[in-house]
């Protein structure tokens, strides 16, 4: 596997989803339901989880949108977490 800096930062090409992934075990995922922004936290404990993020990670281009941190966490401000 090739070698990567954590964390990486991803949205989807509808902004109805912001992605922080930490590492090649966790990720934050920030989705955007009407007017609502809701944070969810994950750890991988099954393999789906970790090819998602493998994807997110090295194969993005395809389904995700790489963004700065300043952009993820102006989203992240508007949960209430």
């Amino acid at each position: 596997m090739p070698s990567i800096d954590y964390p990486q930062y991803r949205k989807y090409p509808n902004e109805k989803g912001y992605f922080k992934v930490i590492s090649d075990k966790e990720w934050e995922e920030i989705q955007v339901i009407g007017s609502k922004y809701l944070l969810h936290r994950f750890i991988v404990s099954i393999l789906p989880d970790r090819n998602f993020i493998y994807d997110m990670t090295f194969d993005y281009e395809s389904s995700w949108v790489k963004i700065s941190e300043e952009e993820y966490e102006a989203v992240k401000d508007k949960t209430s977490a």
